[in-house]
């Protein structure tokens, strides 16, 4: 059996909008000390509150990337409101799958996408819920632990 699906392949070895949006409405910077993955993920929003380009940068290994590029796709189109929905189930999902060990990308994924949109509430000045905005503790949710 394959460690890793053909998806979580094929967003690896072509990820999509990898990049950066010089005029991005939010910008979220996520990383975890531990792996030293690091995400920081650009979202473009037009005037209905749609998310009209999304774009990432990732340093980290290959689910790293991959959950970054599903995250974009799966965001792209979307009300901001809805985008900040997204979960890390739902990148794991759609990417048919990762192994145990690296769920933890697929919340630095998520949280990502969620540090965009606080962004760009709080350059918009758009009043919102902080308890929305609460991120995982990085030692409990991502998988690693001191041994």
């Amino acid at each position: 059996m394959a460690l890793y699906s053909e998806k979580v392949m094929d967003h690896f070895r072509n990820p999509r909008n990898m990049g950066k949006l010089d005029d991005a409405d939010g910008i979220g910077e996520v990383g975890n000390a531990k792996c030293g993955d690091i995400m920081r993920m650009y979202i473009k929003v037009d005037d209905e509150g749609v998310i009209t380009d999304c774009k990432f940068n990732t340093f980290g290994c290959g689910s790293a990337i991959a959950t970054s590029s599903m995250a974009t796709e799966l965001i792209i189109g979307k009300p901001i409101d809805e985008a900040l929905q997204l979960s890390n189930q739902a990148v794991v999902e759609a990417l048919d799958g990762l192994p145990v060990h690296k769920i933890h990308c697929s919340v630095l994924a998520e949280e990502a996408v969620r540090a965009a949109v606080k962004d760009y509430y709080d350059r918009k000045g758009i009043a919102y819920d902080p308890a929305q905005f609460q991120f995982h503790n990085e030692e409990e949710e991502h998988g690693h632990t001191e041994e």
